[in-house]
């Protein structure tokens, strides 16, 4: 388990002053910090199909990115190059656990954690992000630059690396094992390594006012919804043709704007939007389907925990309805288990002690069991 120290700061006051502010170096914000994962066996991740990796060096002074599955690393030396792999709470439960720590946040906003492999002088350049990155060091060192949020003139250093020109840092550190340095969107920063060292970064994303249109315009072609042609029954005869009068500018607008005001479709969106995955997720289906009985009981005994990446997301009110939203989907359930399936999606593992006042729920145990036969959830031993 990982424990965030913010040295003396509430996590209300890191929010109040530093949040999509300013950067900042929080100094062994992990206490006696271990890699959750060994170099040799995220190189192993990186050979696989399904994970979305790259390897980013330089040949002849020129920056040079490549894009997994990789066969070997041998080619590359044993210096400045570097291996991200994204999304690895998707498949490495114990780097998962580093996202915990940051449950003070909501988890919509999370992205995924990234993990980076680095040789001596290794790195992937200044450039600039459009998300909250918190970036855990792990072993090893890395020589960190910051530059101040403004216009930064960014260029192809690669088809495949967005960098951005020399900048003038405002933070200039070396980053040990268990150091935390927060970046908001926007400021440049350049990371390189000076030994062999691994870092952590837990990203946390918002979406843009065109990506979420995009996305809502998808939804609507996928649901037959807002095809209704737009109607003006009661015309009146106009002298000017080729003006657009401020009344039908507005039934123009009265259109879209209508779309949004359904709060109930526009929910139901918002839910499917936010818990689709942005990787692929690492499903296990079971070797043979969970039965009810079985389940009731296993929930006694046994911890349950949620699939590494999977988002399961409820709305304030709608979820006493009995809806929430789970993997890109709507998912409807008794209303009389609200506060249960609050637990599931608040928390990525469950004790029996969690469960005890559902584990004989018949409404709660059918719903674990769905899950459970989907892979979404499975047993775990007690903590």
């Amino acid at each position: 388990m990982y424990t965030l120290n913010l040295n003396q700061m509430t996590q209300q006051k890191f929010l109040d002053e530093y949040w999509q502010k300013k950067p900042v170096v929080i100094r062994q914000g992990f206490k006696d910090f271990f890699d959750p994962i060994a170099p040799d066996e995220m190189a192993g991740l990186a050979m696989e199909e399904q994970v979305e990796s790259r390897l980013v060096h330089k040949k002849d002074g020129q920056w040079q990115a490549e894009f997994g599955p990789f066969e070997s690393y041998e080619h590359l030396g044993t210096q400045d190059w570097s291996l991200v792999v994204q999304a690895l709470d998707h498949f490495s439960e114990e780097a998962a656990e580093i996202i915990e720590a940051f449950r003070f946040l909501p988890h919509w906003r999370l992205d995924d954690l990234m993990a980076s492999f680095a040789m001596p002088g290794g790195s992937v350049g200044p450039h600039k992000d459009n998300y909250d990155t918190f970036i855990c060091q792990g072993s090893g060192k890395r020589h960190w630059r910051v530059g101040n949020n403004g216009e930064h003139v960014e260029f192809a250093a690669h088809e495949s690396l967005l960098h951005v020109e020399p900048f003038e840092a405002i933070i200039d550190v070396e980053l040990e094992a268990g150091d935390i340095l927060y970046i908001p969107p926007g400021f440049p920063h350049e990371g390189i390594s000076l030994d062999t060292s691994m870092s952590f970064s837990v990203g946390f994303r918002a979406n843009s006012a065109v990506s979420v249109f995009s996305a809502f315009a998808d939804h609507l072609i996928d649901t037959e919804q807002g095809t209704q042609l737009l109607t003006d029954p009661s015309r009146k005869v106009v002298t000017n043709s080729g003006a657009v009068s401020n009344d039908d500018y507005a039934s123009i607008k009265s259109q879209v704007q209508n779309l949004l005001d359904d709060d109930t479709s526009f929910k139901n969106f918002t839910g499917q939007f936010l818990t689709a995955a942005k990787h692929e997720l690492d499903i296990m289906l079971p070797d043979e389907p969970f039965e009810l009985t079985e389940v009731s009981n296993l929930l006694n005994s046994h911890a349950i925990k949620r699939l590494g990446g999977l988002r399961a997301f409820y709305f304030e009110d709608t979820v006493e309805q009995g809806l929430c939203y789970i993997n890109g989907s709507e998912l409807e359930f008794s209303p009389d288990i609200a506060d249960g399936v609050k637990l599931l999606c608040d928390k990525v593992m469950l004790s029996p002690n969690d469960l005890s006042d559902w584990s004989h729920n018949a409404a709660f145990v059918e719903l674990v069991t769905v899950l459970f036969n989907q892979g979404y959830w499975y047993l775990a031993e007690v903590e």
